[in-house]
């Protein structure tokens, strides 16, 4: 019976020791001096190639690059397409994921969220001549979203008193809005506001966003479960990205004040609530 506790024992032990090896990934990222940072593909202008270099550029590259500063290690990135990020993460092809991840119960579930360094709102576009000003004039009217999409599925409970029409796709929405089949188009604030560009780019029917957001979308840097020493450390870092001006910088490049969008941050580095 002793060789049966000794088995016990050494098992034990060997179980433990394996644990620790993969309880902190921190440890693992400093020792290696690399931190692998995915990112979504082609997901302009969060991670896309740049036309000139070549190079993957964008929002969220950003992220990772003062990530990896900030644990003092080289940054190794990876783009991942949006089926393949909770699964690549999960089986440690990368240690964390700035990848356009908005917090969702069901992914909280599967992976922990850093606090939130991005907000994207889902909005309403309207045309330019619509007498609806607001989201409660919507009221009674019909609104056009994607089959499928978040914007379909909080419209549901934030609109309620609307009538939602769904599409096969967010282009086949906006048409509805073209020809004039609904009064409003619920996207995220990007793709409407890409598509109120390129209309009047063309000379085409002009465009324009309620000033109210139906929901918002918090982005906050994703890592396995259980890893409370890397969620800490990637906290620390985006709370000083921001306050050392870097996270702005970025947003006015690619989405604010530089870029053709012209979008204004309104939110701040904090703790992720759901809503």
């Amino acid at each position: 019976m002793m060789w049966q506790h000794n088995l016990l024992a050494v098992t034990c032990v060997s179980f433990t020791v394996m644990s620790a090896a993969h309880a902190d990934e921190l440890a693992d990222i400093k020792a290696r001096g690399t931190l692998v940072c995915g990112t979504q593909n082609a997901s302009e202008p969060y991670a896309f190639p740049d036309p000139a270099t070549r190079q993957i550029v964008g929002f969220d590259v950003d992220v990772c690059r003062a990530l990896a500063k900030g644990l003092g290690v080289k940054l190794d990135h990876r783009t991942l397409s949006t089926d393949a990020r909770i699964p690549e993460l999960k089986t440690h092809r990368v240690d964390v994921l700035a990848a356009a991840m908005a917090w969702m119960p069901a992914r909280a579930a599967q992976v922990d969220y850093s606090d939130q360094y991005y907000v994207a709102p889902i909005r309403v576009l309207v045309r330019a001549d619509s007498p609806v000003q607001n989201l409660d004039q919507l009221a009674g009217k019909k609104i056009a979203a994607s089959e499928g999409s978040s914007s379909a599925a909080v419209s549901v409970t934030r609109l309620p008193d609307s009538n939602l029409l769904t599409f096969h796709d967010i282009p086949s929405a906006f048409l509805a809005l073209q020809q004039g089949k609904v009064d409003g188009l619920v996207a995220g604030q990007l793709i409407l506001a890409r598509f109120a560009d390129e209309s009047a780019r063309k000379g085409g029917p002009r465009y324009r966003m309620l000033d109210q957001s139906v929901f918002e979308e918090r982005w906050g840097v994703v890592a396995n479960k259980n890893e409370p020493a890397l969620m800490a450390a990637v906290n620390r870092i985006l709370l000083d990205y921001d306050k050392t001006n870097g996270l702005q910088t970025s947003f006015d490049k690619w989405l604010g004040a530089n870029s053709v969008y012209k979008f204004t941050r309104n939110y701040k580095v904090e703790p992720i609530r759901a809503q």
